[in-house]
């Protein structure tokens, strides 16, 4: 009976075997999905007297690398210490030392649009992501949705036998889309990615970030030593160990974009007390040690000069006392943001480094998706969303905050002068896509089976969407010609596989626009034309459109562009002025649009909103992490919430909530008595609270809020009802005109992320919530 059994396995196990033989590989990978083979039909009766067809499985390309992208966030040319900058990033330099740098490698100036060109290849208006999605308009070129023509590189690499994972920011997905009403299809696991751990849209709180795992939201931490950075680079570990022990044989990519630095800048105060005192000498100081640094490390030409400081940011040596300790604080905090980022970005190079398969991994660190961010104004924020709500911070009211900055507490950025001198040795910053402060960052590839040369600079001419066509051709993967029987269009970007070894190639990419809310350039050949529409620190441009004034660089001689040629080669300035509008033309960048703060106004520029002109919407318990564009406004008008529920015993906990600690409402339960809380910025509150216990029973509790009127931001009264009896009123002498937060959202039934005011113990409502309806009046 033994030898029976034994005879079985041994059949069986022969049969398993056999059938994971793979069909040749010499499949057309062109065509996506690959087809698989036309299934063989059989006449005999008995499995025993048939013979199975091998196992047909797509596999990767023999001796295909692993992938790795590393991508920065907001920050600069000057910035890291691999590029000339004070900020240490060892982890950066030691990949620099085993591999190549670019000097010359450029982004879109922003975070969406530099985002879907890393990651298809495609300029970012050919995505339609002309700008972040949150200003999506109804343009071609703009309308935020991906086209069926262009398929994310992830995806490619996927249906060629990759395993495939994200972590962290993606902000590629419309904000329209961030629900369970979807569609689901420009979210991360929809676009090419088996896994997902990370956040959907353009920041997230470091210390309390409202996170996704696929599309699951997760619950946020309670480890009092969290860190978001710290999160993604475990689960990214945790993941690729998972892989290789699974299948060792398929290679793997990993997406891996840090929230850092983008603000809110959150760092350890460990490392934000490493920089202490390093940036006394204030940010003209640093502007010049930075390119004394790119200049011996062989980055810049030995004749380079510093691009003039803006006018409007301030000399160092006039700013007062105050001002000066503030500020350097706020680049302490920046600094140590920066090198814990490397820091967690080497725990993952080792893990890879570990599981011994380092040598085969294209590792591309791209230190940047823009440039450094001016979005701090002129002063830095304690808030940075005093920013999207025009309230001025002063340097006075920030400084009482000092001992506290970078920490769970605050949720700040650094002032306009850090900016510029990050993009050192440039004027500008991240959304001028017309300054290479914008646009150029820098870019280190490591790969020993594939680069022999270490330690070296690559000077050609390289843009972001070079980023994929490169990858395939490490691969040995084409760009798709059709995908599900959509015909693909041609691939924008340009390998640089030509350069790794040789760095004298002669240069491929050799034109390119930019353009930004009509900040817009053209590069040909080492000519640069542009013109500087509106600094990132504006909200409106000085001129229109047509009246711009546009300079020439001959960028191959003038690293920095700080010699106009525009006066002495008009011809030239017309020429490149004539291909920037058809290269325009061609890759729907027209019609330009710059407006700023109206093209948040969905309705204005016809972009979806899941709301439309609704006034009355409905909610159940378990709805929560609804974004502004998914839940309904309560801004600058009056409006009513009412809630059905049922109480047995003294209840606690929210009803419906909408922000966080840095502004937001809550319409909650406290010790069994209803109140509602305003908070105004982080920075003072407003409540309105009842002094009667609610008793065990059902209850239809009301908060009615009439808004004062005149404009925006105005007060109003608030009162609360219990089964048709008044039981509170209080007055709101201000609200917030602009939003509350983009990661701290409206939930139901409970307050997830950072809460709005203490609740005590939990915010989960410990009553039975039957609905919420909420409903806005003129």
């Amino acid at each position: 009976m033994k030898i029976k059994l034994l005879s079985i396995l041994v059949t069986l196990w022969g049969t398993f075997i056999f059938s994971q033989k793979s069909f040749s590989q010499d499949f057309d990978r062109s065509s996506l999905p690959i087809k698989e083979p036309a299934r063989q039909t059989y006449k005999e009766l008995d499995a025993r007297d048939a013979k199975a067809p091998a196992r047909w499985d797509v596999k990767a390309p023999k001796g295909a690398p692993n992938v790795v992208i590393i991508l920065i966030d907001d920050m600069g040319f000057g910035a890291s210490s691999r590029f000339g900058g004070p900020v240490n990033m060892p982890v950066l330099d030691k990949l620099s030392n085993e591999g190549i740098s670019y000097n010359r490698f450029h982004t879109t100036s922003l975070c969406s649009p530099t985002r879907v060109a890393l990651l298809t290849g495609y300029n970012h208006h050919s995505n339609n992501a002309g700008s972040i999605m949150e200003t999506a308009t109804a343009f071609p070129g703009n309308n935020g949705i991906r086209p069926q023509s262009i398929t994310p590189m992830a995806e490619v690499l996927r249906q060629n036998g990759y395993s495939t994972a994200a972590f962290g920011k993606y902000h590629e997905t419309p904000p329209w889309e961030i629900s369970v009403s979807g569609s689901l299809d420009r979210w991360p696991t929809h676009s090419g990615f088996d896994k997902f751990y990370g956040f959907i849209g353009g920041e997230t709180n470091q210390w309390a970030p409202l996170l996704y795992d696929g599309t699951t939201q997760v619950e946020l931490s309670k480890d009092p030593n969290y860190h978001f950075t710290n999160d993604m680079t475990n689960q990214a570990i945790s993941w690729v160990r998972f892989q290789q022990a699974l299948t060792p044989d398929k290679p793997f990519m990993i997406y891996f974009a840090t929230g850092a630095t983008h603000a809110p800048h959150h760092a350890p105060k460990e490392y934000i007390n490493k920089y202490k005192g390093k940036f006394d000498q204030g940010w003209d100081k640093v502007r010049e040690e930075t390119l004394e640094r790119q200049k011996k490390l062989g980055l810049v030409p030995q004749n380079a000069t510093l691009a003039p400081r803006p006018k409007d940011i301030k000399e160092w040596e006039g700013l007062s006392a105050d001002e000066k300790k503030l500020f350097t604080h706020q680049m302490e905090t920046y600094a140590g943001f920066g090198e814990h980022t490397d820091h967690e970005i080497g725990r993952l190079y080792n893990a890879i480094e570990d599981l011994g398969v380092l040598d085969n991994t294209v590792f591309i660190y791209i230190v940047g998706d823009n440039g450094a961010s001016a979005e701090g104004t002129m002063n830095g924020l304690f808030n940075e969303y005093t920013y999207f709500n025009g309230i001025p911070e002063t340097v006075q009211e920030m400084l009482k905050h000092y001992d506290e900055w970078g920490g769970p507490n605050t949720y700040p950025h650094y002032a306009a002068g850090w900016a510029v001198a990050m993009d050192s040795p440039f004027s500008y910053t991240k959304q001028v896509a017309s300054d290479f402060g914008g646009t150029r960052n820098g870019i280190v590839i490591r790969w020993p089976n594939g680069i022999k040369a270490k330690g070296e600079i690559r000077s050609q001419f390289t843009h972001v969407i070079d980023i994929a066509p490169t990858v395939f051709e490490a691969c040995k993967i084409p760009a798709p010609k059709t995908v599900n029987g959509i015909k693909q269009d041609p691939i924008e970007g340009t390998s640089m596989l030509y350069s790794f070894d040789d760095a004298k190639a002669k240069e491929r990419h050799t034109t390119q626009y930019f353009e930004m809310f009509g900040n817009r350039a053209i590069y040909h050949d080492g000519w640069y034309a542009r013109t500087i529409h509106r600094p990132a620190w504006k909200q409106k441009p000085d001129t229109t459109l047509k009246e711009d004034t546009w300079d020439l660089y001959n960028s191959n001689e003038d690293f920095s562009l700080t010699n106009n040629l525009a006066s002495k080669n008009p011809e030239k300035l017309k020429e490149l002025q004539s291909l920037f509008m058809k290269e325009a033309e061609k890759y729907h960048v027209l019609p330009l649009d710059d407006r700023l703060l109206e093209r948040l106004d969905a309705e204005l520029v016809g972009r979806p909103d899941v709301m439309g002109k609704r006034t009355k919407v409905t909610y159940g318990e378990g709805m929560k992490g609804m974004g502004t564009d998914v839940f309904i406004s309560t801004r600058n008008t009056s409006y009513t919430i009412t809630s059905e529920v049922e109480v047995q015993e003294i209840a606690n906990g929210v009803l419906v909530c909408q922000g966080g600690k840095f502004g937001g409402f809550s319409f909650y339960i406290k010790e069994g008595k209803p109140a509602f809380v305003y908070n105004y910025l982080g920075l003072e509150t407003y409540n309105v609270q009842s002094d009667k216990v609610l008793k065990p029973g059902k209850h239809t509790i009301v908060y009615d809020f009439k808004y004062d009127g005149g404009g925006l931001g105005k007060g109003g009264t608030g009162t609360i009802t219990v089964d048709g009896n008044k039981v509170a009123e209080g007055k709101l002498t201000k609200t917030q005109p602009g939003i509350f937060s983009v990661d701290d959202l409206a939930d139901v039934g409970t307050d997830d992320g950072t809460p709005v005011v203490d609740y005590g113990t939990s915010s989960h409502f410990t009553g039975k919530l039957d609905k919420v309806t909420i409903e806005t009046k003129k």
